[in-house]
């Protein structure tokens, strides 16, 4: 049974009226990334802001598994990453003859990180390096899993190159690096993210970098990755910017969704984002031109109300 979290369980008032409120599900990812602090910022945003609605954080296994609750209409808003959300739009691996087009989106709220993370004497320093490692490629049916594939497949890598090969969420790839019982862990995540922060407070990390060519053939592979540049000192003993590639992170809904709800919660994002930068610092790439260039698919059309009374210049694939 999924895990349901109240947002008022995560120290969150909720706006209480005269009228029973409806709970609206956001299915986000484990407790170790950032799509859970940011779907309980969601929530607490809903029930103070959108009369007659609350928010409720679900504990998920992440990207994909969220595009089939969506899809199902079993949660009602998500996050997942671009390259998910387009797979599952267009029904391509992991979603081939199963599209799931009646997802819609509200806009782009932050850009993951694929973040390569090893302990700094295991001599593992390049993505070649992983050749004979035991590696972490995130829970199964996230979109970590999805983009280290993705990664992997695009520079002649798979999992048959690893000595193992787990499927291990967040939390449970820094505890199994911590005992020694992993050589490396996936994360695509916004950062920082707490489970690699607090792993670094217990031993010495090192994320690794990706060269140019290695990021080169992951875009043309996947043209919803960018290049990324984590900055140094995000995590202690990483010191120095690390070239990595990243993800837009999509908030979608189903497109049964009522018009309004739609409309009202995308205004809420943008007129108190700073509401949602407080819980997580990687909300301050949610703005409105973030969400144009970087979302995959058409969107809700309460949504696509708001950014037309804006004024936004609202690229043709977002129309349907």
């Amino acid at each position: 049974m999924r895990k349901l979290i109240p947002a008022l369980a995560l120290g969150m008032t909720l706006a209480v009226g005269a009228q029973a409120q409806s709970s609206l599900s956001i299915a986000t990812g484990g407790t170790g990334g950032v799509y859970y602090p940011i779907g309980g910022g969601l929530g607490e945003m809903i029930g103070r802001h959108i009369d007659g609605y609350s928010g409720v954080a679900e504990v998920t296994g992440a990207s994909v598994e969220n595009m089939g609750l969506i899809f199902r209409q079993d949660s009602d808003l998500a996050l997942a990453l671009a390259d998910t959300v387009l797979a599952a739009y267009e029904g391509t691996d992991p979603f081939e003859g199963r599209q799931l087009d009646n997802i819609r989106a509200l806009g782009s709220v932050y850009p993951n990180a694929v973040q390569i993370v090893t302990l700094r004497d295991s001599g593992i320093e390049s993505l070649s390096d992983l050749a004979g490692a035991r590696v972490s490629v995130g829970a199964p049916g996230s979109g970590t899993e999805v983009s280290a594939q993705t990664l992997l497949d695009a520079n002649g890598m798979s999992y048959d190159d690893f000595s193992s090969t787990q499927r291990l969420n967040f939390n449970e790839t820094a505890d199994a690096l911590r005992d020694g019982d992993i050589d490396v862990g996936f994360w695509s995540v916004g950062p920082p993210t707490s489970s690699i922060m607090s792993l670094a407070t217990s031993r010495n990390i090192r994320v690794i970098e990706l060269s140019q060519e290695e990021i080169d053939n992951s875009i043309a592979v996947e043209p919803t990755f960018a290049p990324y540049n984590l900055p140094g000192g995000m995590y202690d003993g990483v010191d120095s910017n690390v070239l990595t590639i990243g993800t837009p992170n999509v908030l979608v809904v189903n497109e049964a969704m009522d018009d309004e709800l739609a409309y009202n919660i995308t205004r809420m994002m943008y007129e108190h984002v700073q509401e949602l930068i407080d819980v997580h610092p990687s909300a301050e790439s949610l703005t409105v031109e973030f969400s144009m260039d970087a979302t995959p698919i058409p969107l809700h059309a309460g949504a696509l109300r708001y950014y037309e009374e804006i004024g936004a210049d609202i690229p043709d694939r977002l129309r349907r």
